[in-house]
């Protein structure tokens, strides 16, 4: 069992930053990739950036690649989400993700946190 608590969200100018936390539980995290997912209000969820277990293989959806960046470090348990250059159209609720597989991160993932709210105003 993987608990996920995640953090950092907000309410941010269109063009700023904002860096998302993922705290994990349990001695294996290492064994996991990582990854988020976000909804946007009356749209379905949606992948966003994943992470294999080592952080040497990481994976974007096309809307934010070259905006935001993953990573991880396994000594913390810790996934991060650093988001740039932000637009209005990525306000979603923002989930942390965890699976075994690293194809399965980005398509169905078996652990979900609560998520964290971000908000771009325009």
């Amino acid at each position: 069992q993987v608990q996920l608590v995640e953090s950092g969200g907000g309410l941010v100018q269109a063009g700023g930053s904002l860096r998302l936390s993922c705290a994990a539980s349990g001695r294996t995290f290492s064994s996991y990739a990582m990854g988020w997912f976000r909804q946007a209000p009356g749209k379905e969820r949606e992948f966003v950036a994943a992470i294999n277990w080592s952080g040497g293989s990481t994976y974007y959806a096309d809307s934010v690649k070259g905006r935001f960046t993953i990573s991880r470090d396994n000594a913390k348990n810790t996934v991060y989400l650093q988001m740039d250059s932000l637009k209005p159209e990525d306000t979603a609720v923002y989930y942390c993700n965890a699976d075994l597989n690293t194809i399965v991160i980005r398509t169905g993932p078996r652990y979900w946190g609560r998520g964290t709210q971000v908000t771009v105003s325009s």
